[in-house]
């Protein structure tokens, strides 16, 4: 995506723009397709953790990484009345996987690198949500 700020005159009016934009399915929105790409990142990081983990951090991280993009689709697919809620347990999610990514970098279990690549797109799903349901809100 580009950034098309310099574009208009200010921040209110890229935000009218923004909201007059045809979002057409779900997977076009930058939520879910960040939200998809660190799903897929926890699945190959956690692929190299313990075994003893399988059942236990291994599939929470799993589970919360994909709850986020499936929310984003399931909320939007069902409509504006839910969505808002559906947004809302997304970035419960995003969280609580971001309390996981700091445990398996404290325990040892990624390397930085690996770390670094995830949080910090988990922390840009995060903006993202939070950003969506405050105009949301504001809007209705």
């Amino acid at each position: 995506m580009y950034d098309v700020s310099f574009l208009v005159a200010n921040r209110s009016e890229l935000d009218a723009i923004f909201f007059q934009m045809k979002i057409n399915s779900y997977k076009e929105l930058e939520a879910y397709k960040k939200a998809y790409e660190v799903a897929k990142m926890v699945y190959k990081m956690t692929a190299s953790f313990p075994k003893e983990e399988l059942y236990g951090l291994t599939n929470q991280l799993r589970r919360a990484a994909v709850s986020v993009p499936s929310n984003i689709a399931e909320g939007y697919m069902k409509g504006s009345k839910e969505y808002t809620q559906f947004l809302k347990i997304a970035l419960g999610s995003a969280a609580e996987l971001e309390t996981q990514l700091s445990l398996s970098r404290d325990l040892g279990y990624c390397n930085e690198d690996n770390f670094d690549g995830v949080y910090i797109l988990n922390e840009e799903v995060i903006r993202l949500l939070k950003t969506y349901i405050k105009k949301i809100v504001l809007r209705d």
